[in-house]
């Protein structure tokens, strides 16, 4: 059974707008290609059912990724009938991707509410799919059915229409602007950003580095902001009053709840945004954390404002800095990317 909800995978490719697609024999691989593409930003992936067996292999990346990344949104391309996308099904796929459309398999997929993108290269097809209840619609192979030209023209009359190109999506600036002004909703990419010769090599930072890379170009093209908002407000213990004490009297107020780590409590409401009480104490009276959708692109955004920032804290999950400059008020602020 599918671990997320159809609304949350939907919402979670329109946010990131690209999904990579992959397959290899060895299982091995497409974890490290998977928790590459993670490293960089990306929170869904497409298995592509592509070789012999593969259905066998897909219940072990299920499970793999629901212990060691489980916000990893997996799901299933190259279905094409719905017997094949029962085994997938039952094996947990939280999507099925087709390069044609077939309505049996967006029924099954509508009964048990999983998303189901099928491939379509005409505007009657696209109309067809959305009638079988199609929220994204693959777009199929992309370039030879005319491109981001044909994507304009298909949304023109029905501007309602979310669209996925697969096939003719270049990992470059330029490829993915023109893709992301013609009005898609997300790309699909697979040779271009997942290459061979790098998986031969066993150079997976670079798949990494490009994804992030793939990830900011969509990003600037949507015309998305690259400082989110406040992440969290930080205090900080005191003489007179530990760091328990503070986040303590927090929970009992507004009944928030409290998480230790090594070095701070993280007191947390059902909304956006967290107070991070530190147990050491700072001669400033607070920090205050910018959460940003890209790292090297927040930085290179301050520093052109001539800010510098201390020694960056680089982790597989988290990026983060601290500005050497302080705010008017003397507050500590420091930028996050996370995962």
């Amino acid at each position: 059974m599918a671990r997320f909800s159809r609304l949350d995978v939907l919402n979670e490719i329109i946010r990131g707008g690209l999904v990579p697609l992959y397959y290899n024999p060895d299982i091995e691989i497409v974890k490290k290609v998977i928790s590459a593409v993670a490293a960089g930003g990306v929170r869904v992936f497409e298995f592509t059912n592509r070789g012999d067996n593969a259905y066998q292999l897909f219940p072990e990346l299920i499970k793999h990724f629901s212990r060691e990344d489980p916000s990893m949104v997996i799901g299933v391309g190259s279905v094409l009938d719905p017997g094949t996308a029962s085994l997938y099904l039952s094996s947990g796929a939280n999507f099925i991707v087709g390069s044609v459309l077939n309505p049996e398999v967006a029924k099954l997929c509508n009964r048990r509410k999983v998303p189901y993108m099928p491939g379509c290269g005409t505007a009657s097809e696209i109309s067809y799919a959305e009638e079988l209840g199609v929220e994204i619609v693959k777009i199929f192979p992309g370039d030879a059915v005319g491109g981001p030209g044909f994507v304009k023209a298909v949304l023109a009359p029905t501007p309602w229409t979310r669209v996925m190109p697969t096939g003719g999506v270049k990992a470059t600036d330029e490829n993915i602007r023109e893709w992301i002004a013609s009005g898609v909703t997300a790309v699909g990419m697979g040779s271009d950003l997942v290459k061979k010769e790098w998986v031969k090599e066993s150079r997976y930072e670079a798949i990494t580095d490009l994804t992030a890379q793939v990830l900011n170009w969509i990003r600037a093209a949507r015309g998305e902001k690259v400082f989110l908002g406040v992440e969290h407000s930080g205090l900080y213990a005191t003489d007179n009053a530990s760091a328990q004490l503070i986040a303590q009297w927090y929970s009992d107020i507004f009944g928030f709840a409290v998480k230790e780590s090594s070095s701070s409590f993280l007191v947390s409401g059902e909304g956006p945004g967290r107070i991070e009480v530190v147990k050491g104490t700072s001669p400033a009276a607070c920090h205050i954390c910018i959460e940003v959708s890209n790292y090297d692109a927040a930085v290179a955004a301050l520093e052109a404002k001539g800010i510098e920032l201390d020694e960056p804290k680089l982790r597989p999950e988290t990026k983060s800095a601290f500005l050497k400059q302080r705010d008017p008020a003397g507050n500590l602020v420091h930028i996050l990317w996370r995962k």
